[in-house]
Parts: structure tokens; sequence; C-alpha cells
């Protein structure tokens, strides 16, 4: 038996942002020119006291809706997320009480963005390997929205709130494996909150807006990101990451049927894209219509390929996150 994804269902917030609602904040950039730039049409923003955790929540109970399975059924919940509920206690373990889960399961936070998917899913297997559980809830669950500066169109253009829940369980058929993980925390203030923590409480002097050269607003309290670092970084760490995953599979990208990379923007993409040499019918491009949704981006688009037949049983898909961090890792997953 081995540790398999079983089944992935993802809520995505009612209220909508449009990139013609953007162009009337953004009158020197039109409904177009955003989508060109992006590939958003439009992205999903939670309301005012709408949190992550509501998102997980109905996404882990669309999971059981679909008879993927039953709450007693799981006994290990993990929550990545880096818009927790509370300071403390863990998100997970509200999200334990409230979705009727066993007390007997183990429930614990992940703080980790974009690369977040491929390492609760390596924690997953470890539980499942080993012994310590059956069924693992991974749920990734993220509000950008809620960080952002309304007048920093740089991050606002790009980022959605959504939810993703994937069951892990044990199955004769599939495999998740072999995994490959990297860390550079030297790049961590190139995409940072730097107020709210230790480090620096908020204080009157952290809610400070002040506009940068590119005419961007924006107080410490808020997301900062340093776009071309992070496209340097992107290009320089992912395709030696998807060539080791590949080497320690003893696979090329001819043996894979589908890439499945963060979702970050269509330019980011398709630069890795043309630079990996990977043809365009195996590289999955899904986000349009939710933006950027940090660690819910590998398991919608692997949903929505799901639904439209793309994905089917027994294929090889490798699966590459990237991001805040800086923090990467890769998987290859055989579709159970």
């Amino acid at each position: 038996m081995n540790a398999v994804i079983k089944g992935i269902e993802y809520c995505l917030p009612t209220e909508v942002l449009s990139n013609e609602q953007l162009a009337v904040e953004y009158p020197e950039w039109t409904a177009a020119k955003i989508k060109e730039k992006t590939g958003i049409q439009e992205r999903h923003i939670t309301s005012e006291g709408e949190c992550a955790s509501d998102l997980g929540v109905k996404a882990c109970k669309q999971l059981f809706d679909k008879e993927w399975c039953r709450p007693e059924d799981i006994d290990y919940l993990i929550l990545c997320t880096q818009s927790p509920d509370h300071f403390l206690p863990t998100t997970a373990c509200l999200m334990q009480d409230r979705l009727g889960i066993p007390t007997h399961a183990g429930a614990i936070d992940v703080n980790l963005g974009c690369s977040g998917f491929i390492y609760c899913l390596g924690l997953a297997k470890g539980l499942i390997d080993t012994g310590q559980a059956q069924n693992v809830l991974v749920v990734t669950a993220e509000t950008y929205s809620k960080h952002i500066h309304p007048g920093d169109r740089s991050v606002r253009t790009l980022f959605g709130d959504a939810a993703a829940a994937t069951l892990v369980g044990q199955g004769k058929r599939g495999s998740m494996g072999p995994f490959v993980y990297g860390t550079d925390g030297r790049g961590g203030g190139e995409l940072i909150v730097p107020s709210g923590g230790s480090r620096m409480p908020r204080s009157l002097k952290t809610a400070q807006v002040v506009q940068d050269d590119q005419g961007n607003s924006r107080a410490l309290d808020n997301l900062y990101m340093n776009g071309p670092e992070i496209f340097t970084f992107t290009l320089k760490s992912v395709p030696p990451l998807v060539k080791t995953t590949l080497l320690k599979a003893g696979l090329d990208l001819e043996g894979v049927d589908h890439v499945v990379l963060h979702q970050a923007n269509q330019y980011m993409l398709e630069s890795l894209r043309k630079k990996m040499k990977i043809p365009e019918e195996k590289f999955v491009i899904s986000f349009a219509d939710c933006g950027n949704t940090v660690s819910s981006t590998i398991p919608i688009a692997l949903k929505n390929k799901l639904v439209d037949g793309s994905v089917k049983p027994g294929q090889k898909l490798l699966l590459v996150g990237f991001g805040v961090g800086f923090s990467w890792g890769a998987a290859l997953v055989e579709w159970a």
C-alpha cells in the first residue's frame, strides 16, 4: 500500500475582483493590459470577517460531501496557511473541532506559501509510510488579500484568496515521490509582511503608508514583493529542481504526462516552460479565473484538469512549488 492522493476539492470566495474593476482604480492600466501581463482575468477575494479557515472548512466539507471520506476517517489534519485565525492557538485545531474530526487525530499548522502544497504532501506521505496515520487531510488556505494595500497594484493584480482540501491515504495503485526540497532564507525579505510578529510588532509607525518609485502604496503592515528578485530566484532555482527530481525518479520529461508548476503568473510560467523546454501539451496553466492563490494553486490546477478529463489514472505528474521564504520543492506523483 502506497501513500496516494485520493481526492481534491477547492473553495473560492464569492466576491470577485475583475480586471475591469482594477482598471477603474488604476486608469493607466486597461483590463486587457492586466490580462496580458498576468494571465489573470479575475480573482476571488474574502469578505470582511471571512478567514482562510472558513474557506478551508468549506473545501473539506465538499470533500466529505463527495464521499471521498468521512470526518471520522481522518486521523491527521495539516493546514498550510500564512493567514491563521490567531497568533495562537493553532488554526488546524480549531478546524478539527468545526469539521467533527475525532479528537484522537493530529492537527498542525504549516507556515509556508507557494511551495507549501509540496511540503505538506511530503509530510502526509511520511505519516502514512511510518504507520502514524492512514488518512491525512491536507488543507491549503490563504487570504493574501487581507495583507495587500489597495494602492499596491504590483501585488493586488496577482493574488486571489482560496482554499483546497486534498485527501492523502493508502492505495494499491499510484504513488507519491521522490520529493526534493530547497530553502534559502537570504531571500526572506523579498516577499514579506514586515510587521505583525515579535520582530516588528504592529504600531502607528508600521501603519504609515508610503509610495515607492513605481507608484505603489503600502505600509509595513502590508505585503511587499520584490518582483524582479522573485523572478530571478525562480529562473535560477526551478530548472535544477526539476532536473534533480527527474533524476531521482529515473525519468526524463518524456516520461512525464503533466507538469504542474505553482501558478504564479503567465510571464513567469512561460519563461520557465521555454527555459526547461517543456512541451506545451504537458504544461498545465489554470489560474485565469482565480489568480495566484499561493499554496492552493497546484491542487486547484490539478482538480481542474481532473474535471476536464486531462489527468487519468496511471499518469505521472511532476508537481513543482516555489516562492516565499525562499522555499522550493518538487514531487513526482503517479495518479491513482
